[in-house]
């Protein structure tokens, strides 16, 4: 698994906050091995369990438009 944006910002969070991958695991709710897959890049992830670390730093994931879709189109 390759690192991306995604997983090195929450790594640069937990460590900003002085946390290891098992004070994260368990403050969030979510396992030590999602948060290790997380950290390394999976790219395959539940989008819930993403939301309950990312809501820790006061974050969420959600969709974005991508350029030439507008909202109406959906």
């Amino acid at each position: 698994m390759e690192q991306t944006i995604f997983s090195k910002y929450v790594k640069a969070m937990r460590h900003k906050y002085h946390l290891t991958q098992v004070d994260l695991s368990e403050k969030s709710g979510v396992g030590l091995r999602f948060v290790r897959d997380l950290e390394q890049g999976k790219a395959t992830l539940r989008i819930d369990k993403v939301n309950q670390v990312l809501n820790l730093f006061g974050a969420e994931c959600g969709p974005i438009a991508m350029s030439g879709i507008k909202e109406d189109d959906v």
